[in-house]
């Protein structure tokens, strides 16, 4: 039986998953990463992350998400649609609440690899999202020192400003 060959990181599909505002800044910042990929965003349908992304693959995620429980259930759904039909390789997400059921269903039931990266304003306590989406990532990392007491098993990256 032959076994299945893994893409290498320069072919993979990229998944850009966040609220807009500061989280879609911390994904924005870390463009050297993506920019060769195939990819697309998934992120709120706001002025300054349609400016951003005009000339990218958008999905527009329901929002208010912290705390919305009707909005969580909505995007999870939309979640399940948009990984059947784009098949990423990967999903990266800095954040917020938008990226959970990304990372529940893209590691769970798509077997996808997850990159968090906690963002840069939480310097010795964990942000909600980056809780939940620890226990789905493949790669988690801080770019604190003080955070990698928060999350042990989290690779420090230092600041990306």
């Amino acid at each position: 039986m032959a076994k299945k060959s893994k893409k290498k990181f320069e072919e993979a599909k990229i998944a850009i998953v966040g609220s807009s505002g500061g989280h879609l800044t911390h994904m924005m910042l870390l463009k050297d990463m993506w920019k060769d990929h195939e990819r697309f965003f998934v992120t709120f349908d706001k002025p300054d992350a349609n400016s951003q992304l005009k000339d990218e693959k958008v999905y527009h995620c329901h929002y208010p998400t912290n705390r919305n429980f009707k909005n969580l259930i909505k995007n999870t759904f939309l979640a399940w649609k948009i990984l059947r039909k784009e098949k990423p390789d990967m999903i990266i997400s800095s954040g917020a609440a938008v990226a959970m059921p990304f990372f529940l269903l893209g590691k769970l039931f798509f077997r996808k690899k997850c990159v968090y990266v906690e963002v840069f304003d939480r310097i010795d306590k964990s942000t909600l999202s980056g809780k939940f989406c620890y226990y789905f990532s493949d790669k988690f990392f801080v770019q604190w020192e003080e955070q990698l007491k928060v999350y042990k098993k989290a690779i420090y990256l230092g600041s990306i400003f």
